[in-house]
């Protein structure tokens, strides 16, 4: 019985660390990975609740619609220049979507903005969660904004 349970454990094992993407996804096809969207969020510990920040999508990519993999990100090519369009929206204190405040802006990367293919990249709408507006993207590899609000 052990023996058995220690077989299925295995191939259980084996074919979930099969499926995982591998460590060098992106680099033999020259690719970076954008966040398809993403939200801020930060922490307050005076009031000890969560701000819900502004919300940035990914809505072109030279002016054309991308196309989002299953895990949240668009693949977009190393060392290329282009310009990524967005969509920014600023969020309610339960985290609800504020239309009036959606607004569109585009992001251009130069060739050495990705430069290293395979690495995974955030844009973000703001350089920080609160006390900002407008949307202001800025690249980061972090899901944490740039600054902490005062």
């Amino acid at each position: 019985m052990k023996r058995t349970l220690l077989v299925v454990f295995g191939i259980l094992l084996l074919q979930g660390c099969q499926s995982l993407p591998s460590a060098q996804d992106g680099i033999e096809a020259d690719t970076v990975f954008v966040s398809a969207s993403h939200c801020l969020n930060e922490y307050l510990d005076d009031l000890e609740k969560v701000h819900y920040g502004p919300c940035l999508k990914v809505i072109a990519i030279n002016g054309e619609e991308p196309d989002a993999r299953e895990d949240g990100f668009v693949e977009l090519p190393a060392a290329t220049a282009l310009t990524i369009g967005v969509s920014c929206v600023y969020r309610h204190a339960d985290g609800s979507p504020i239309p009036a405040t959606m607004e569109n802006a585009d992001f251009a990367v130069n060739k050495s903005t990705f430069a290293k293919p395979g690495q995974r990249w955030y844009l973000h709408a703001h350089k920080q969660a609160r006390s900002v507006v407008g949307c202001n993207p800025t690249l980061s590899r972090s899901v944490y904004p740039t600054h902490k609000t005062d």
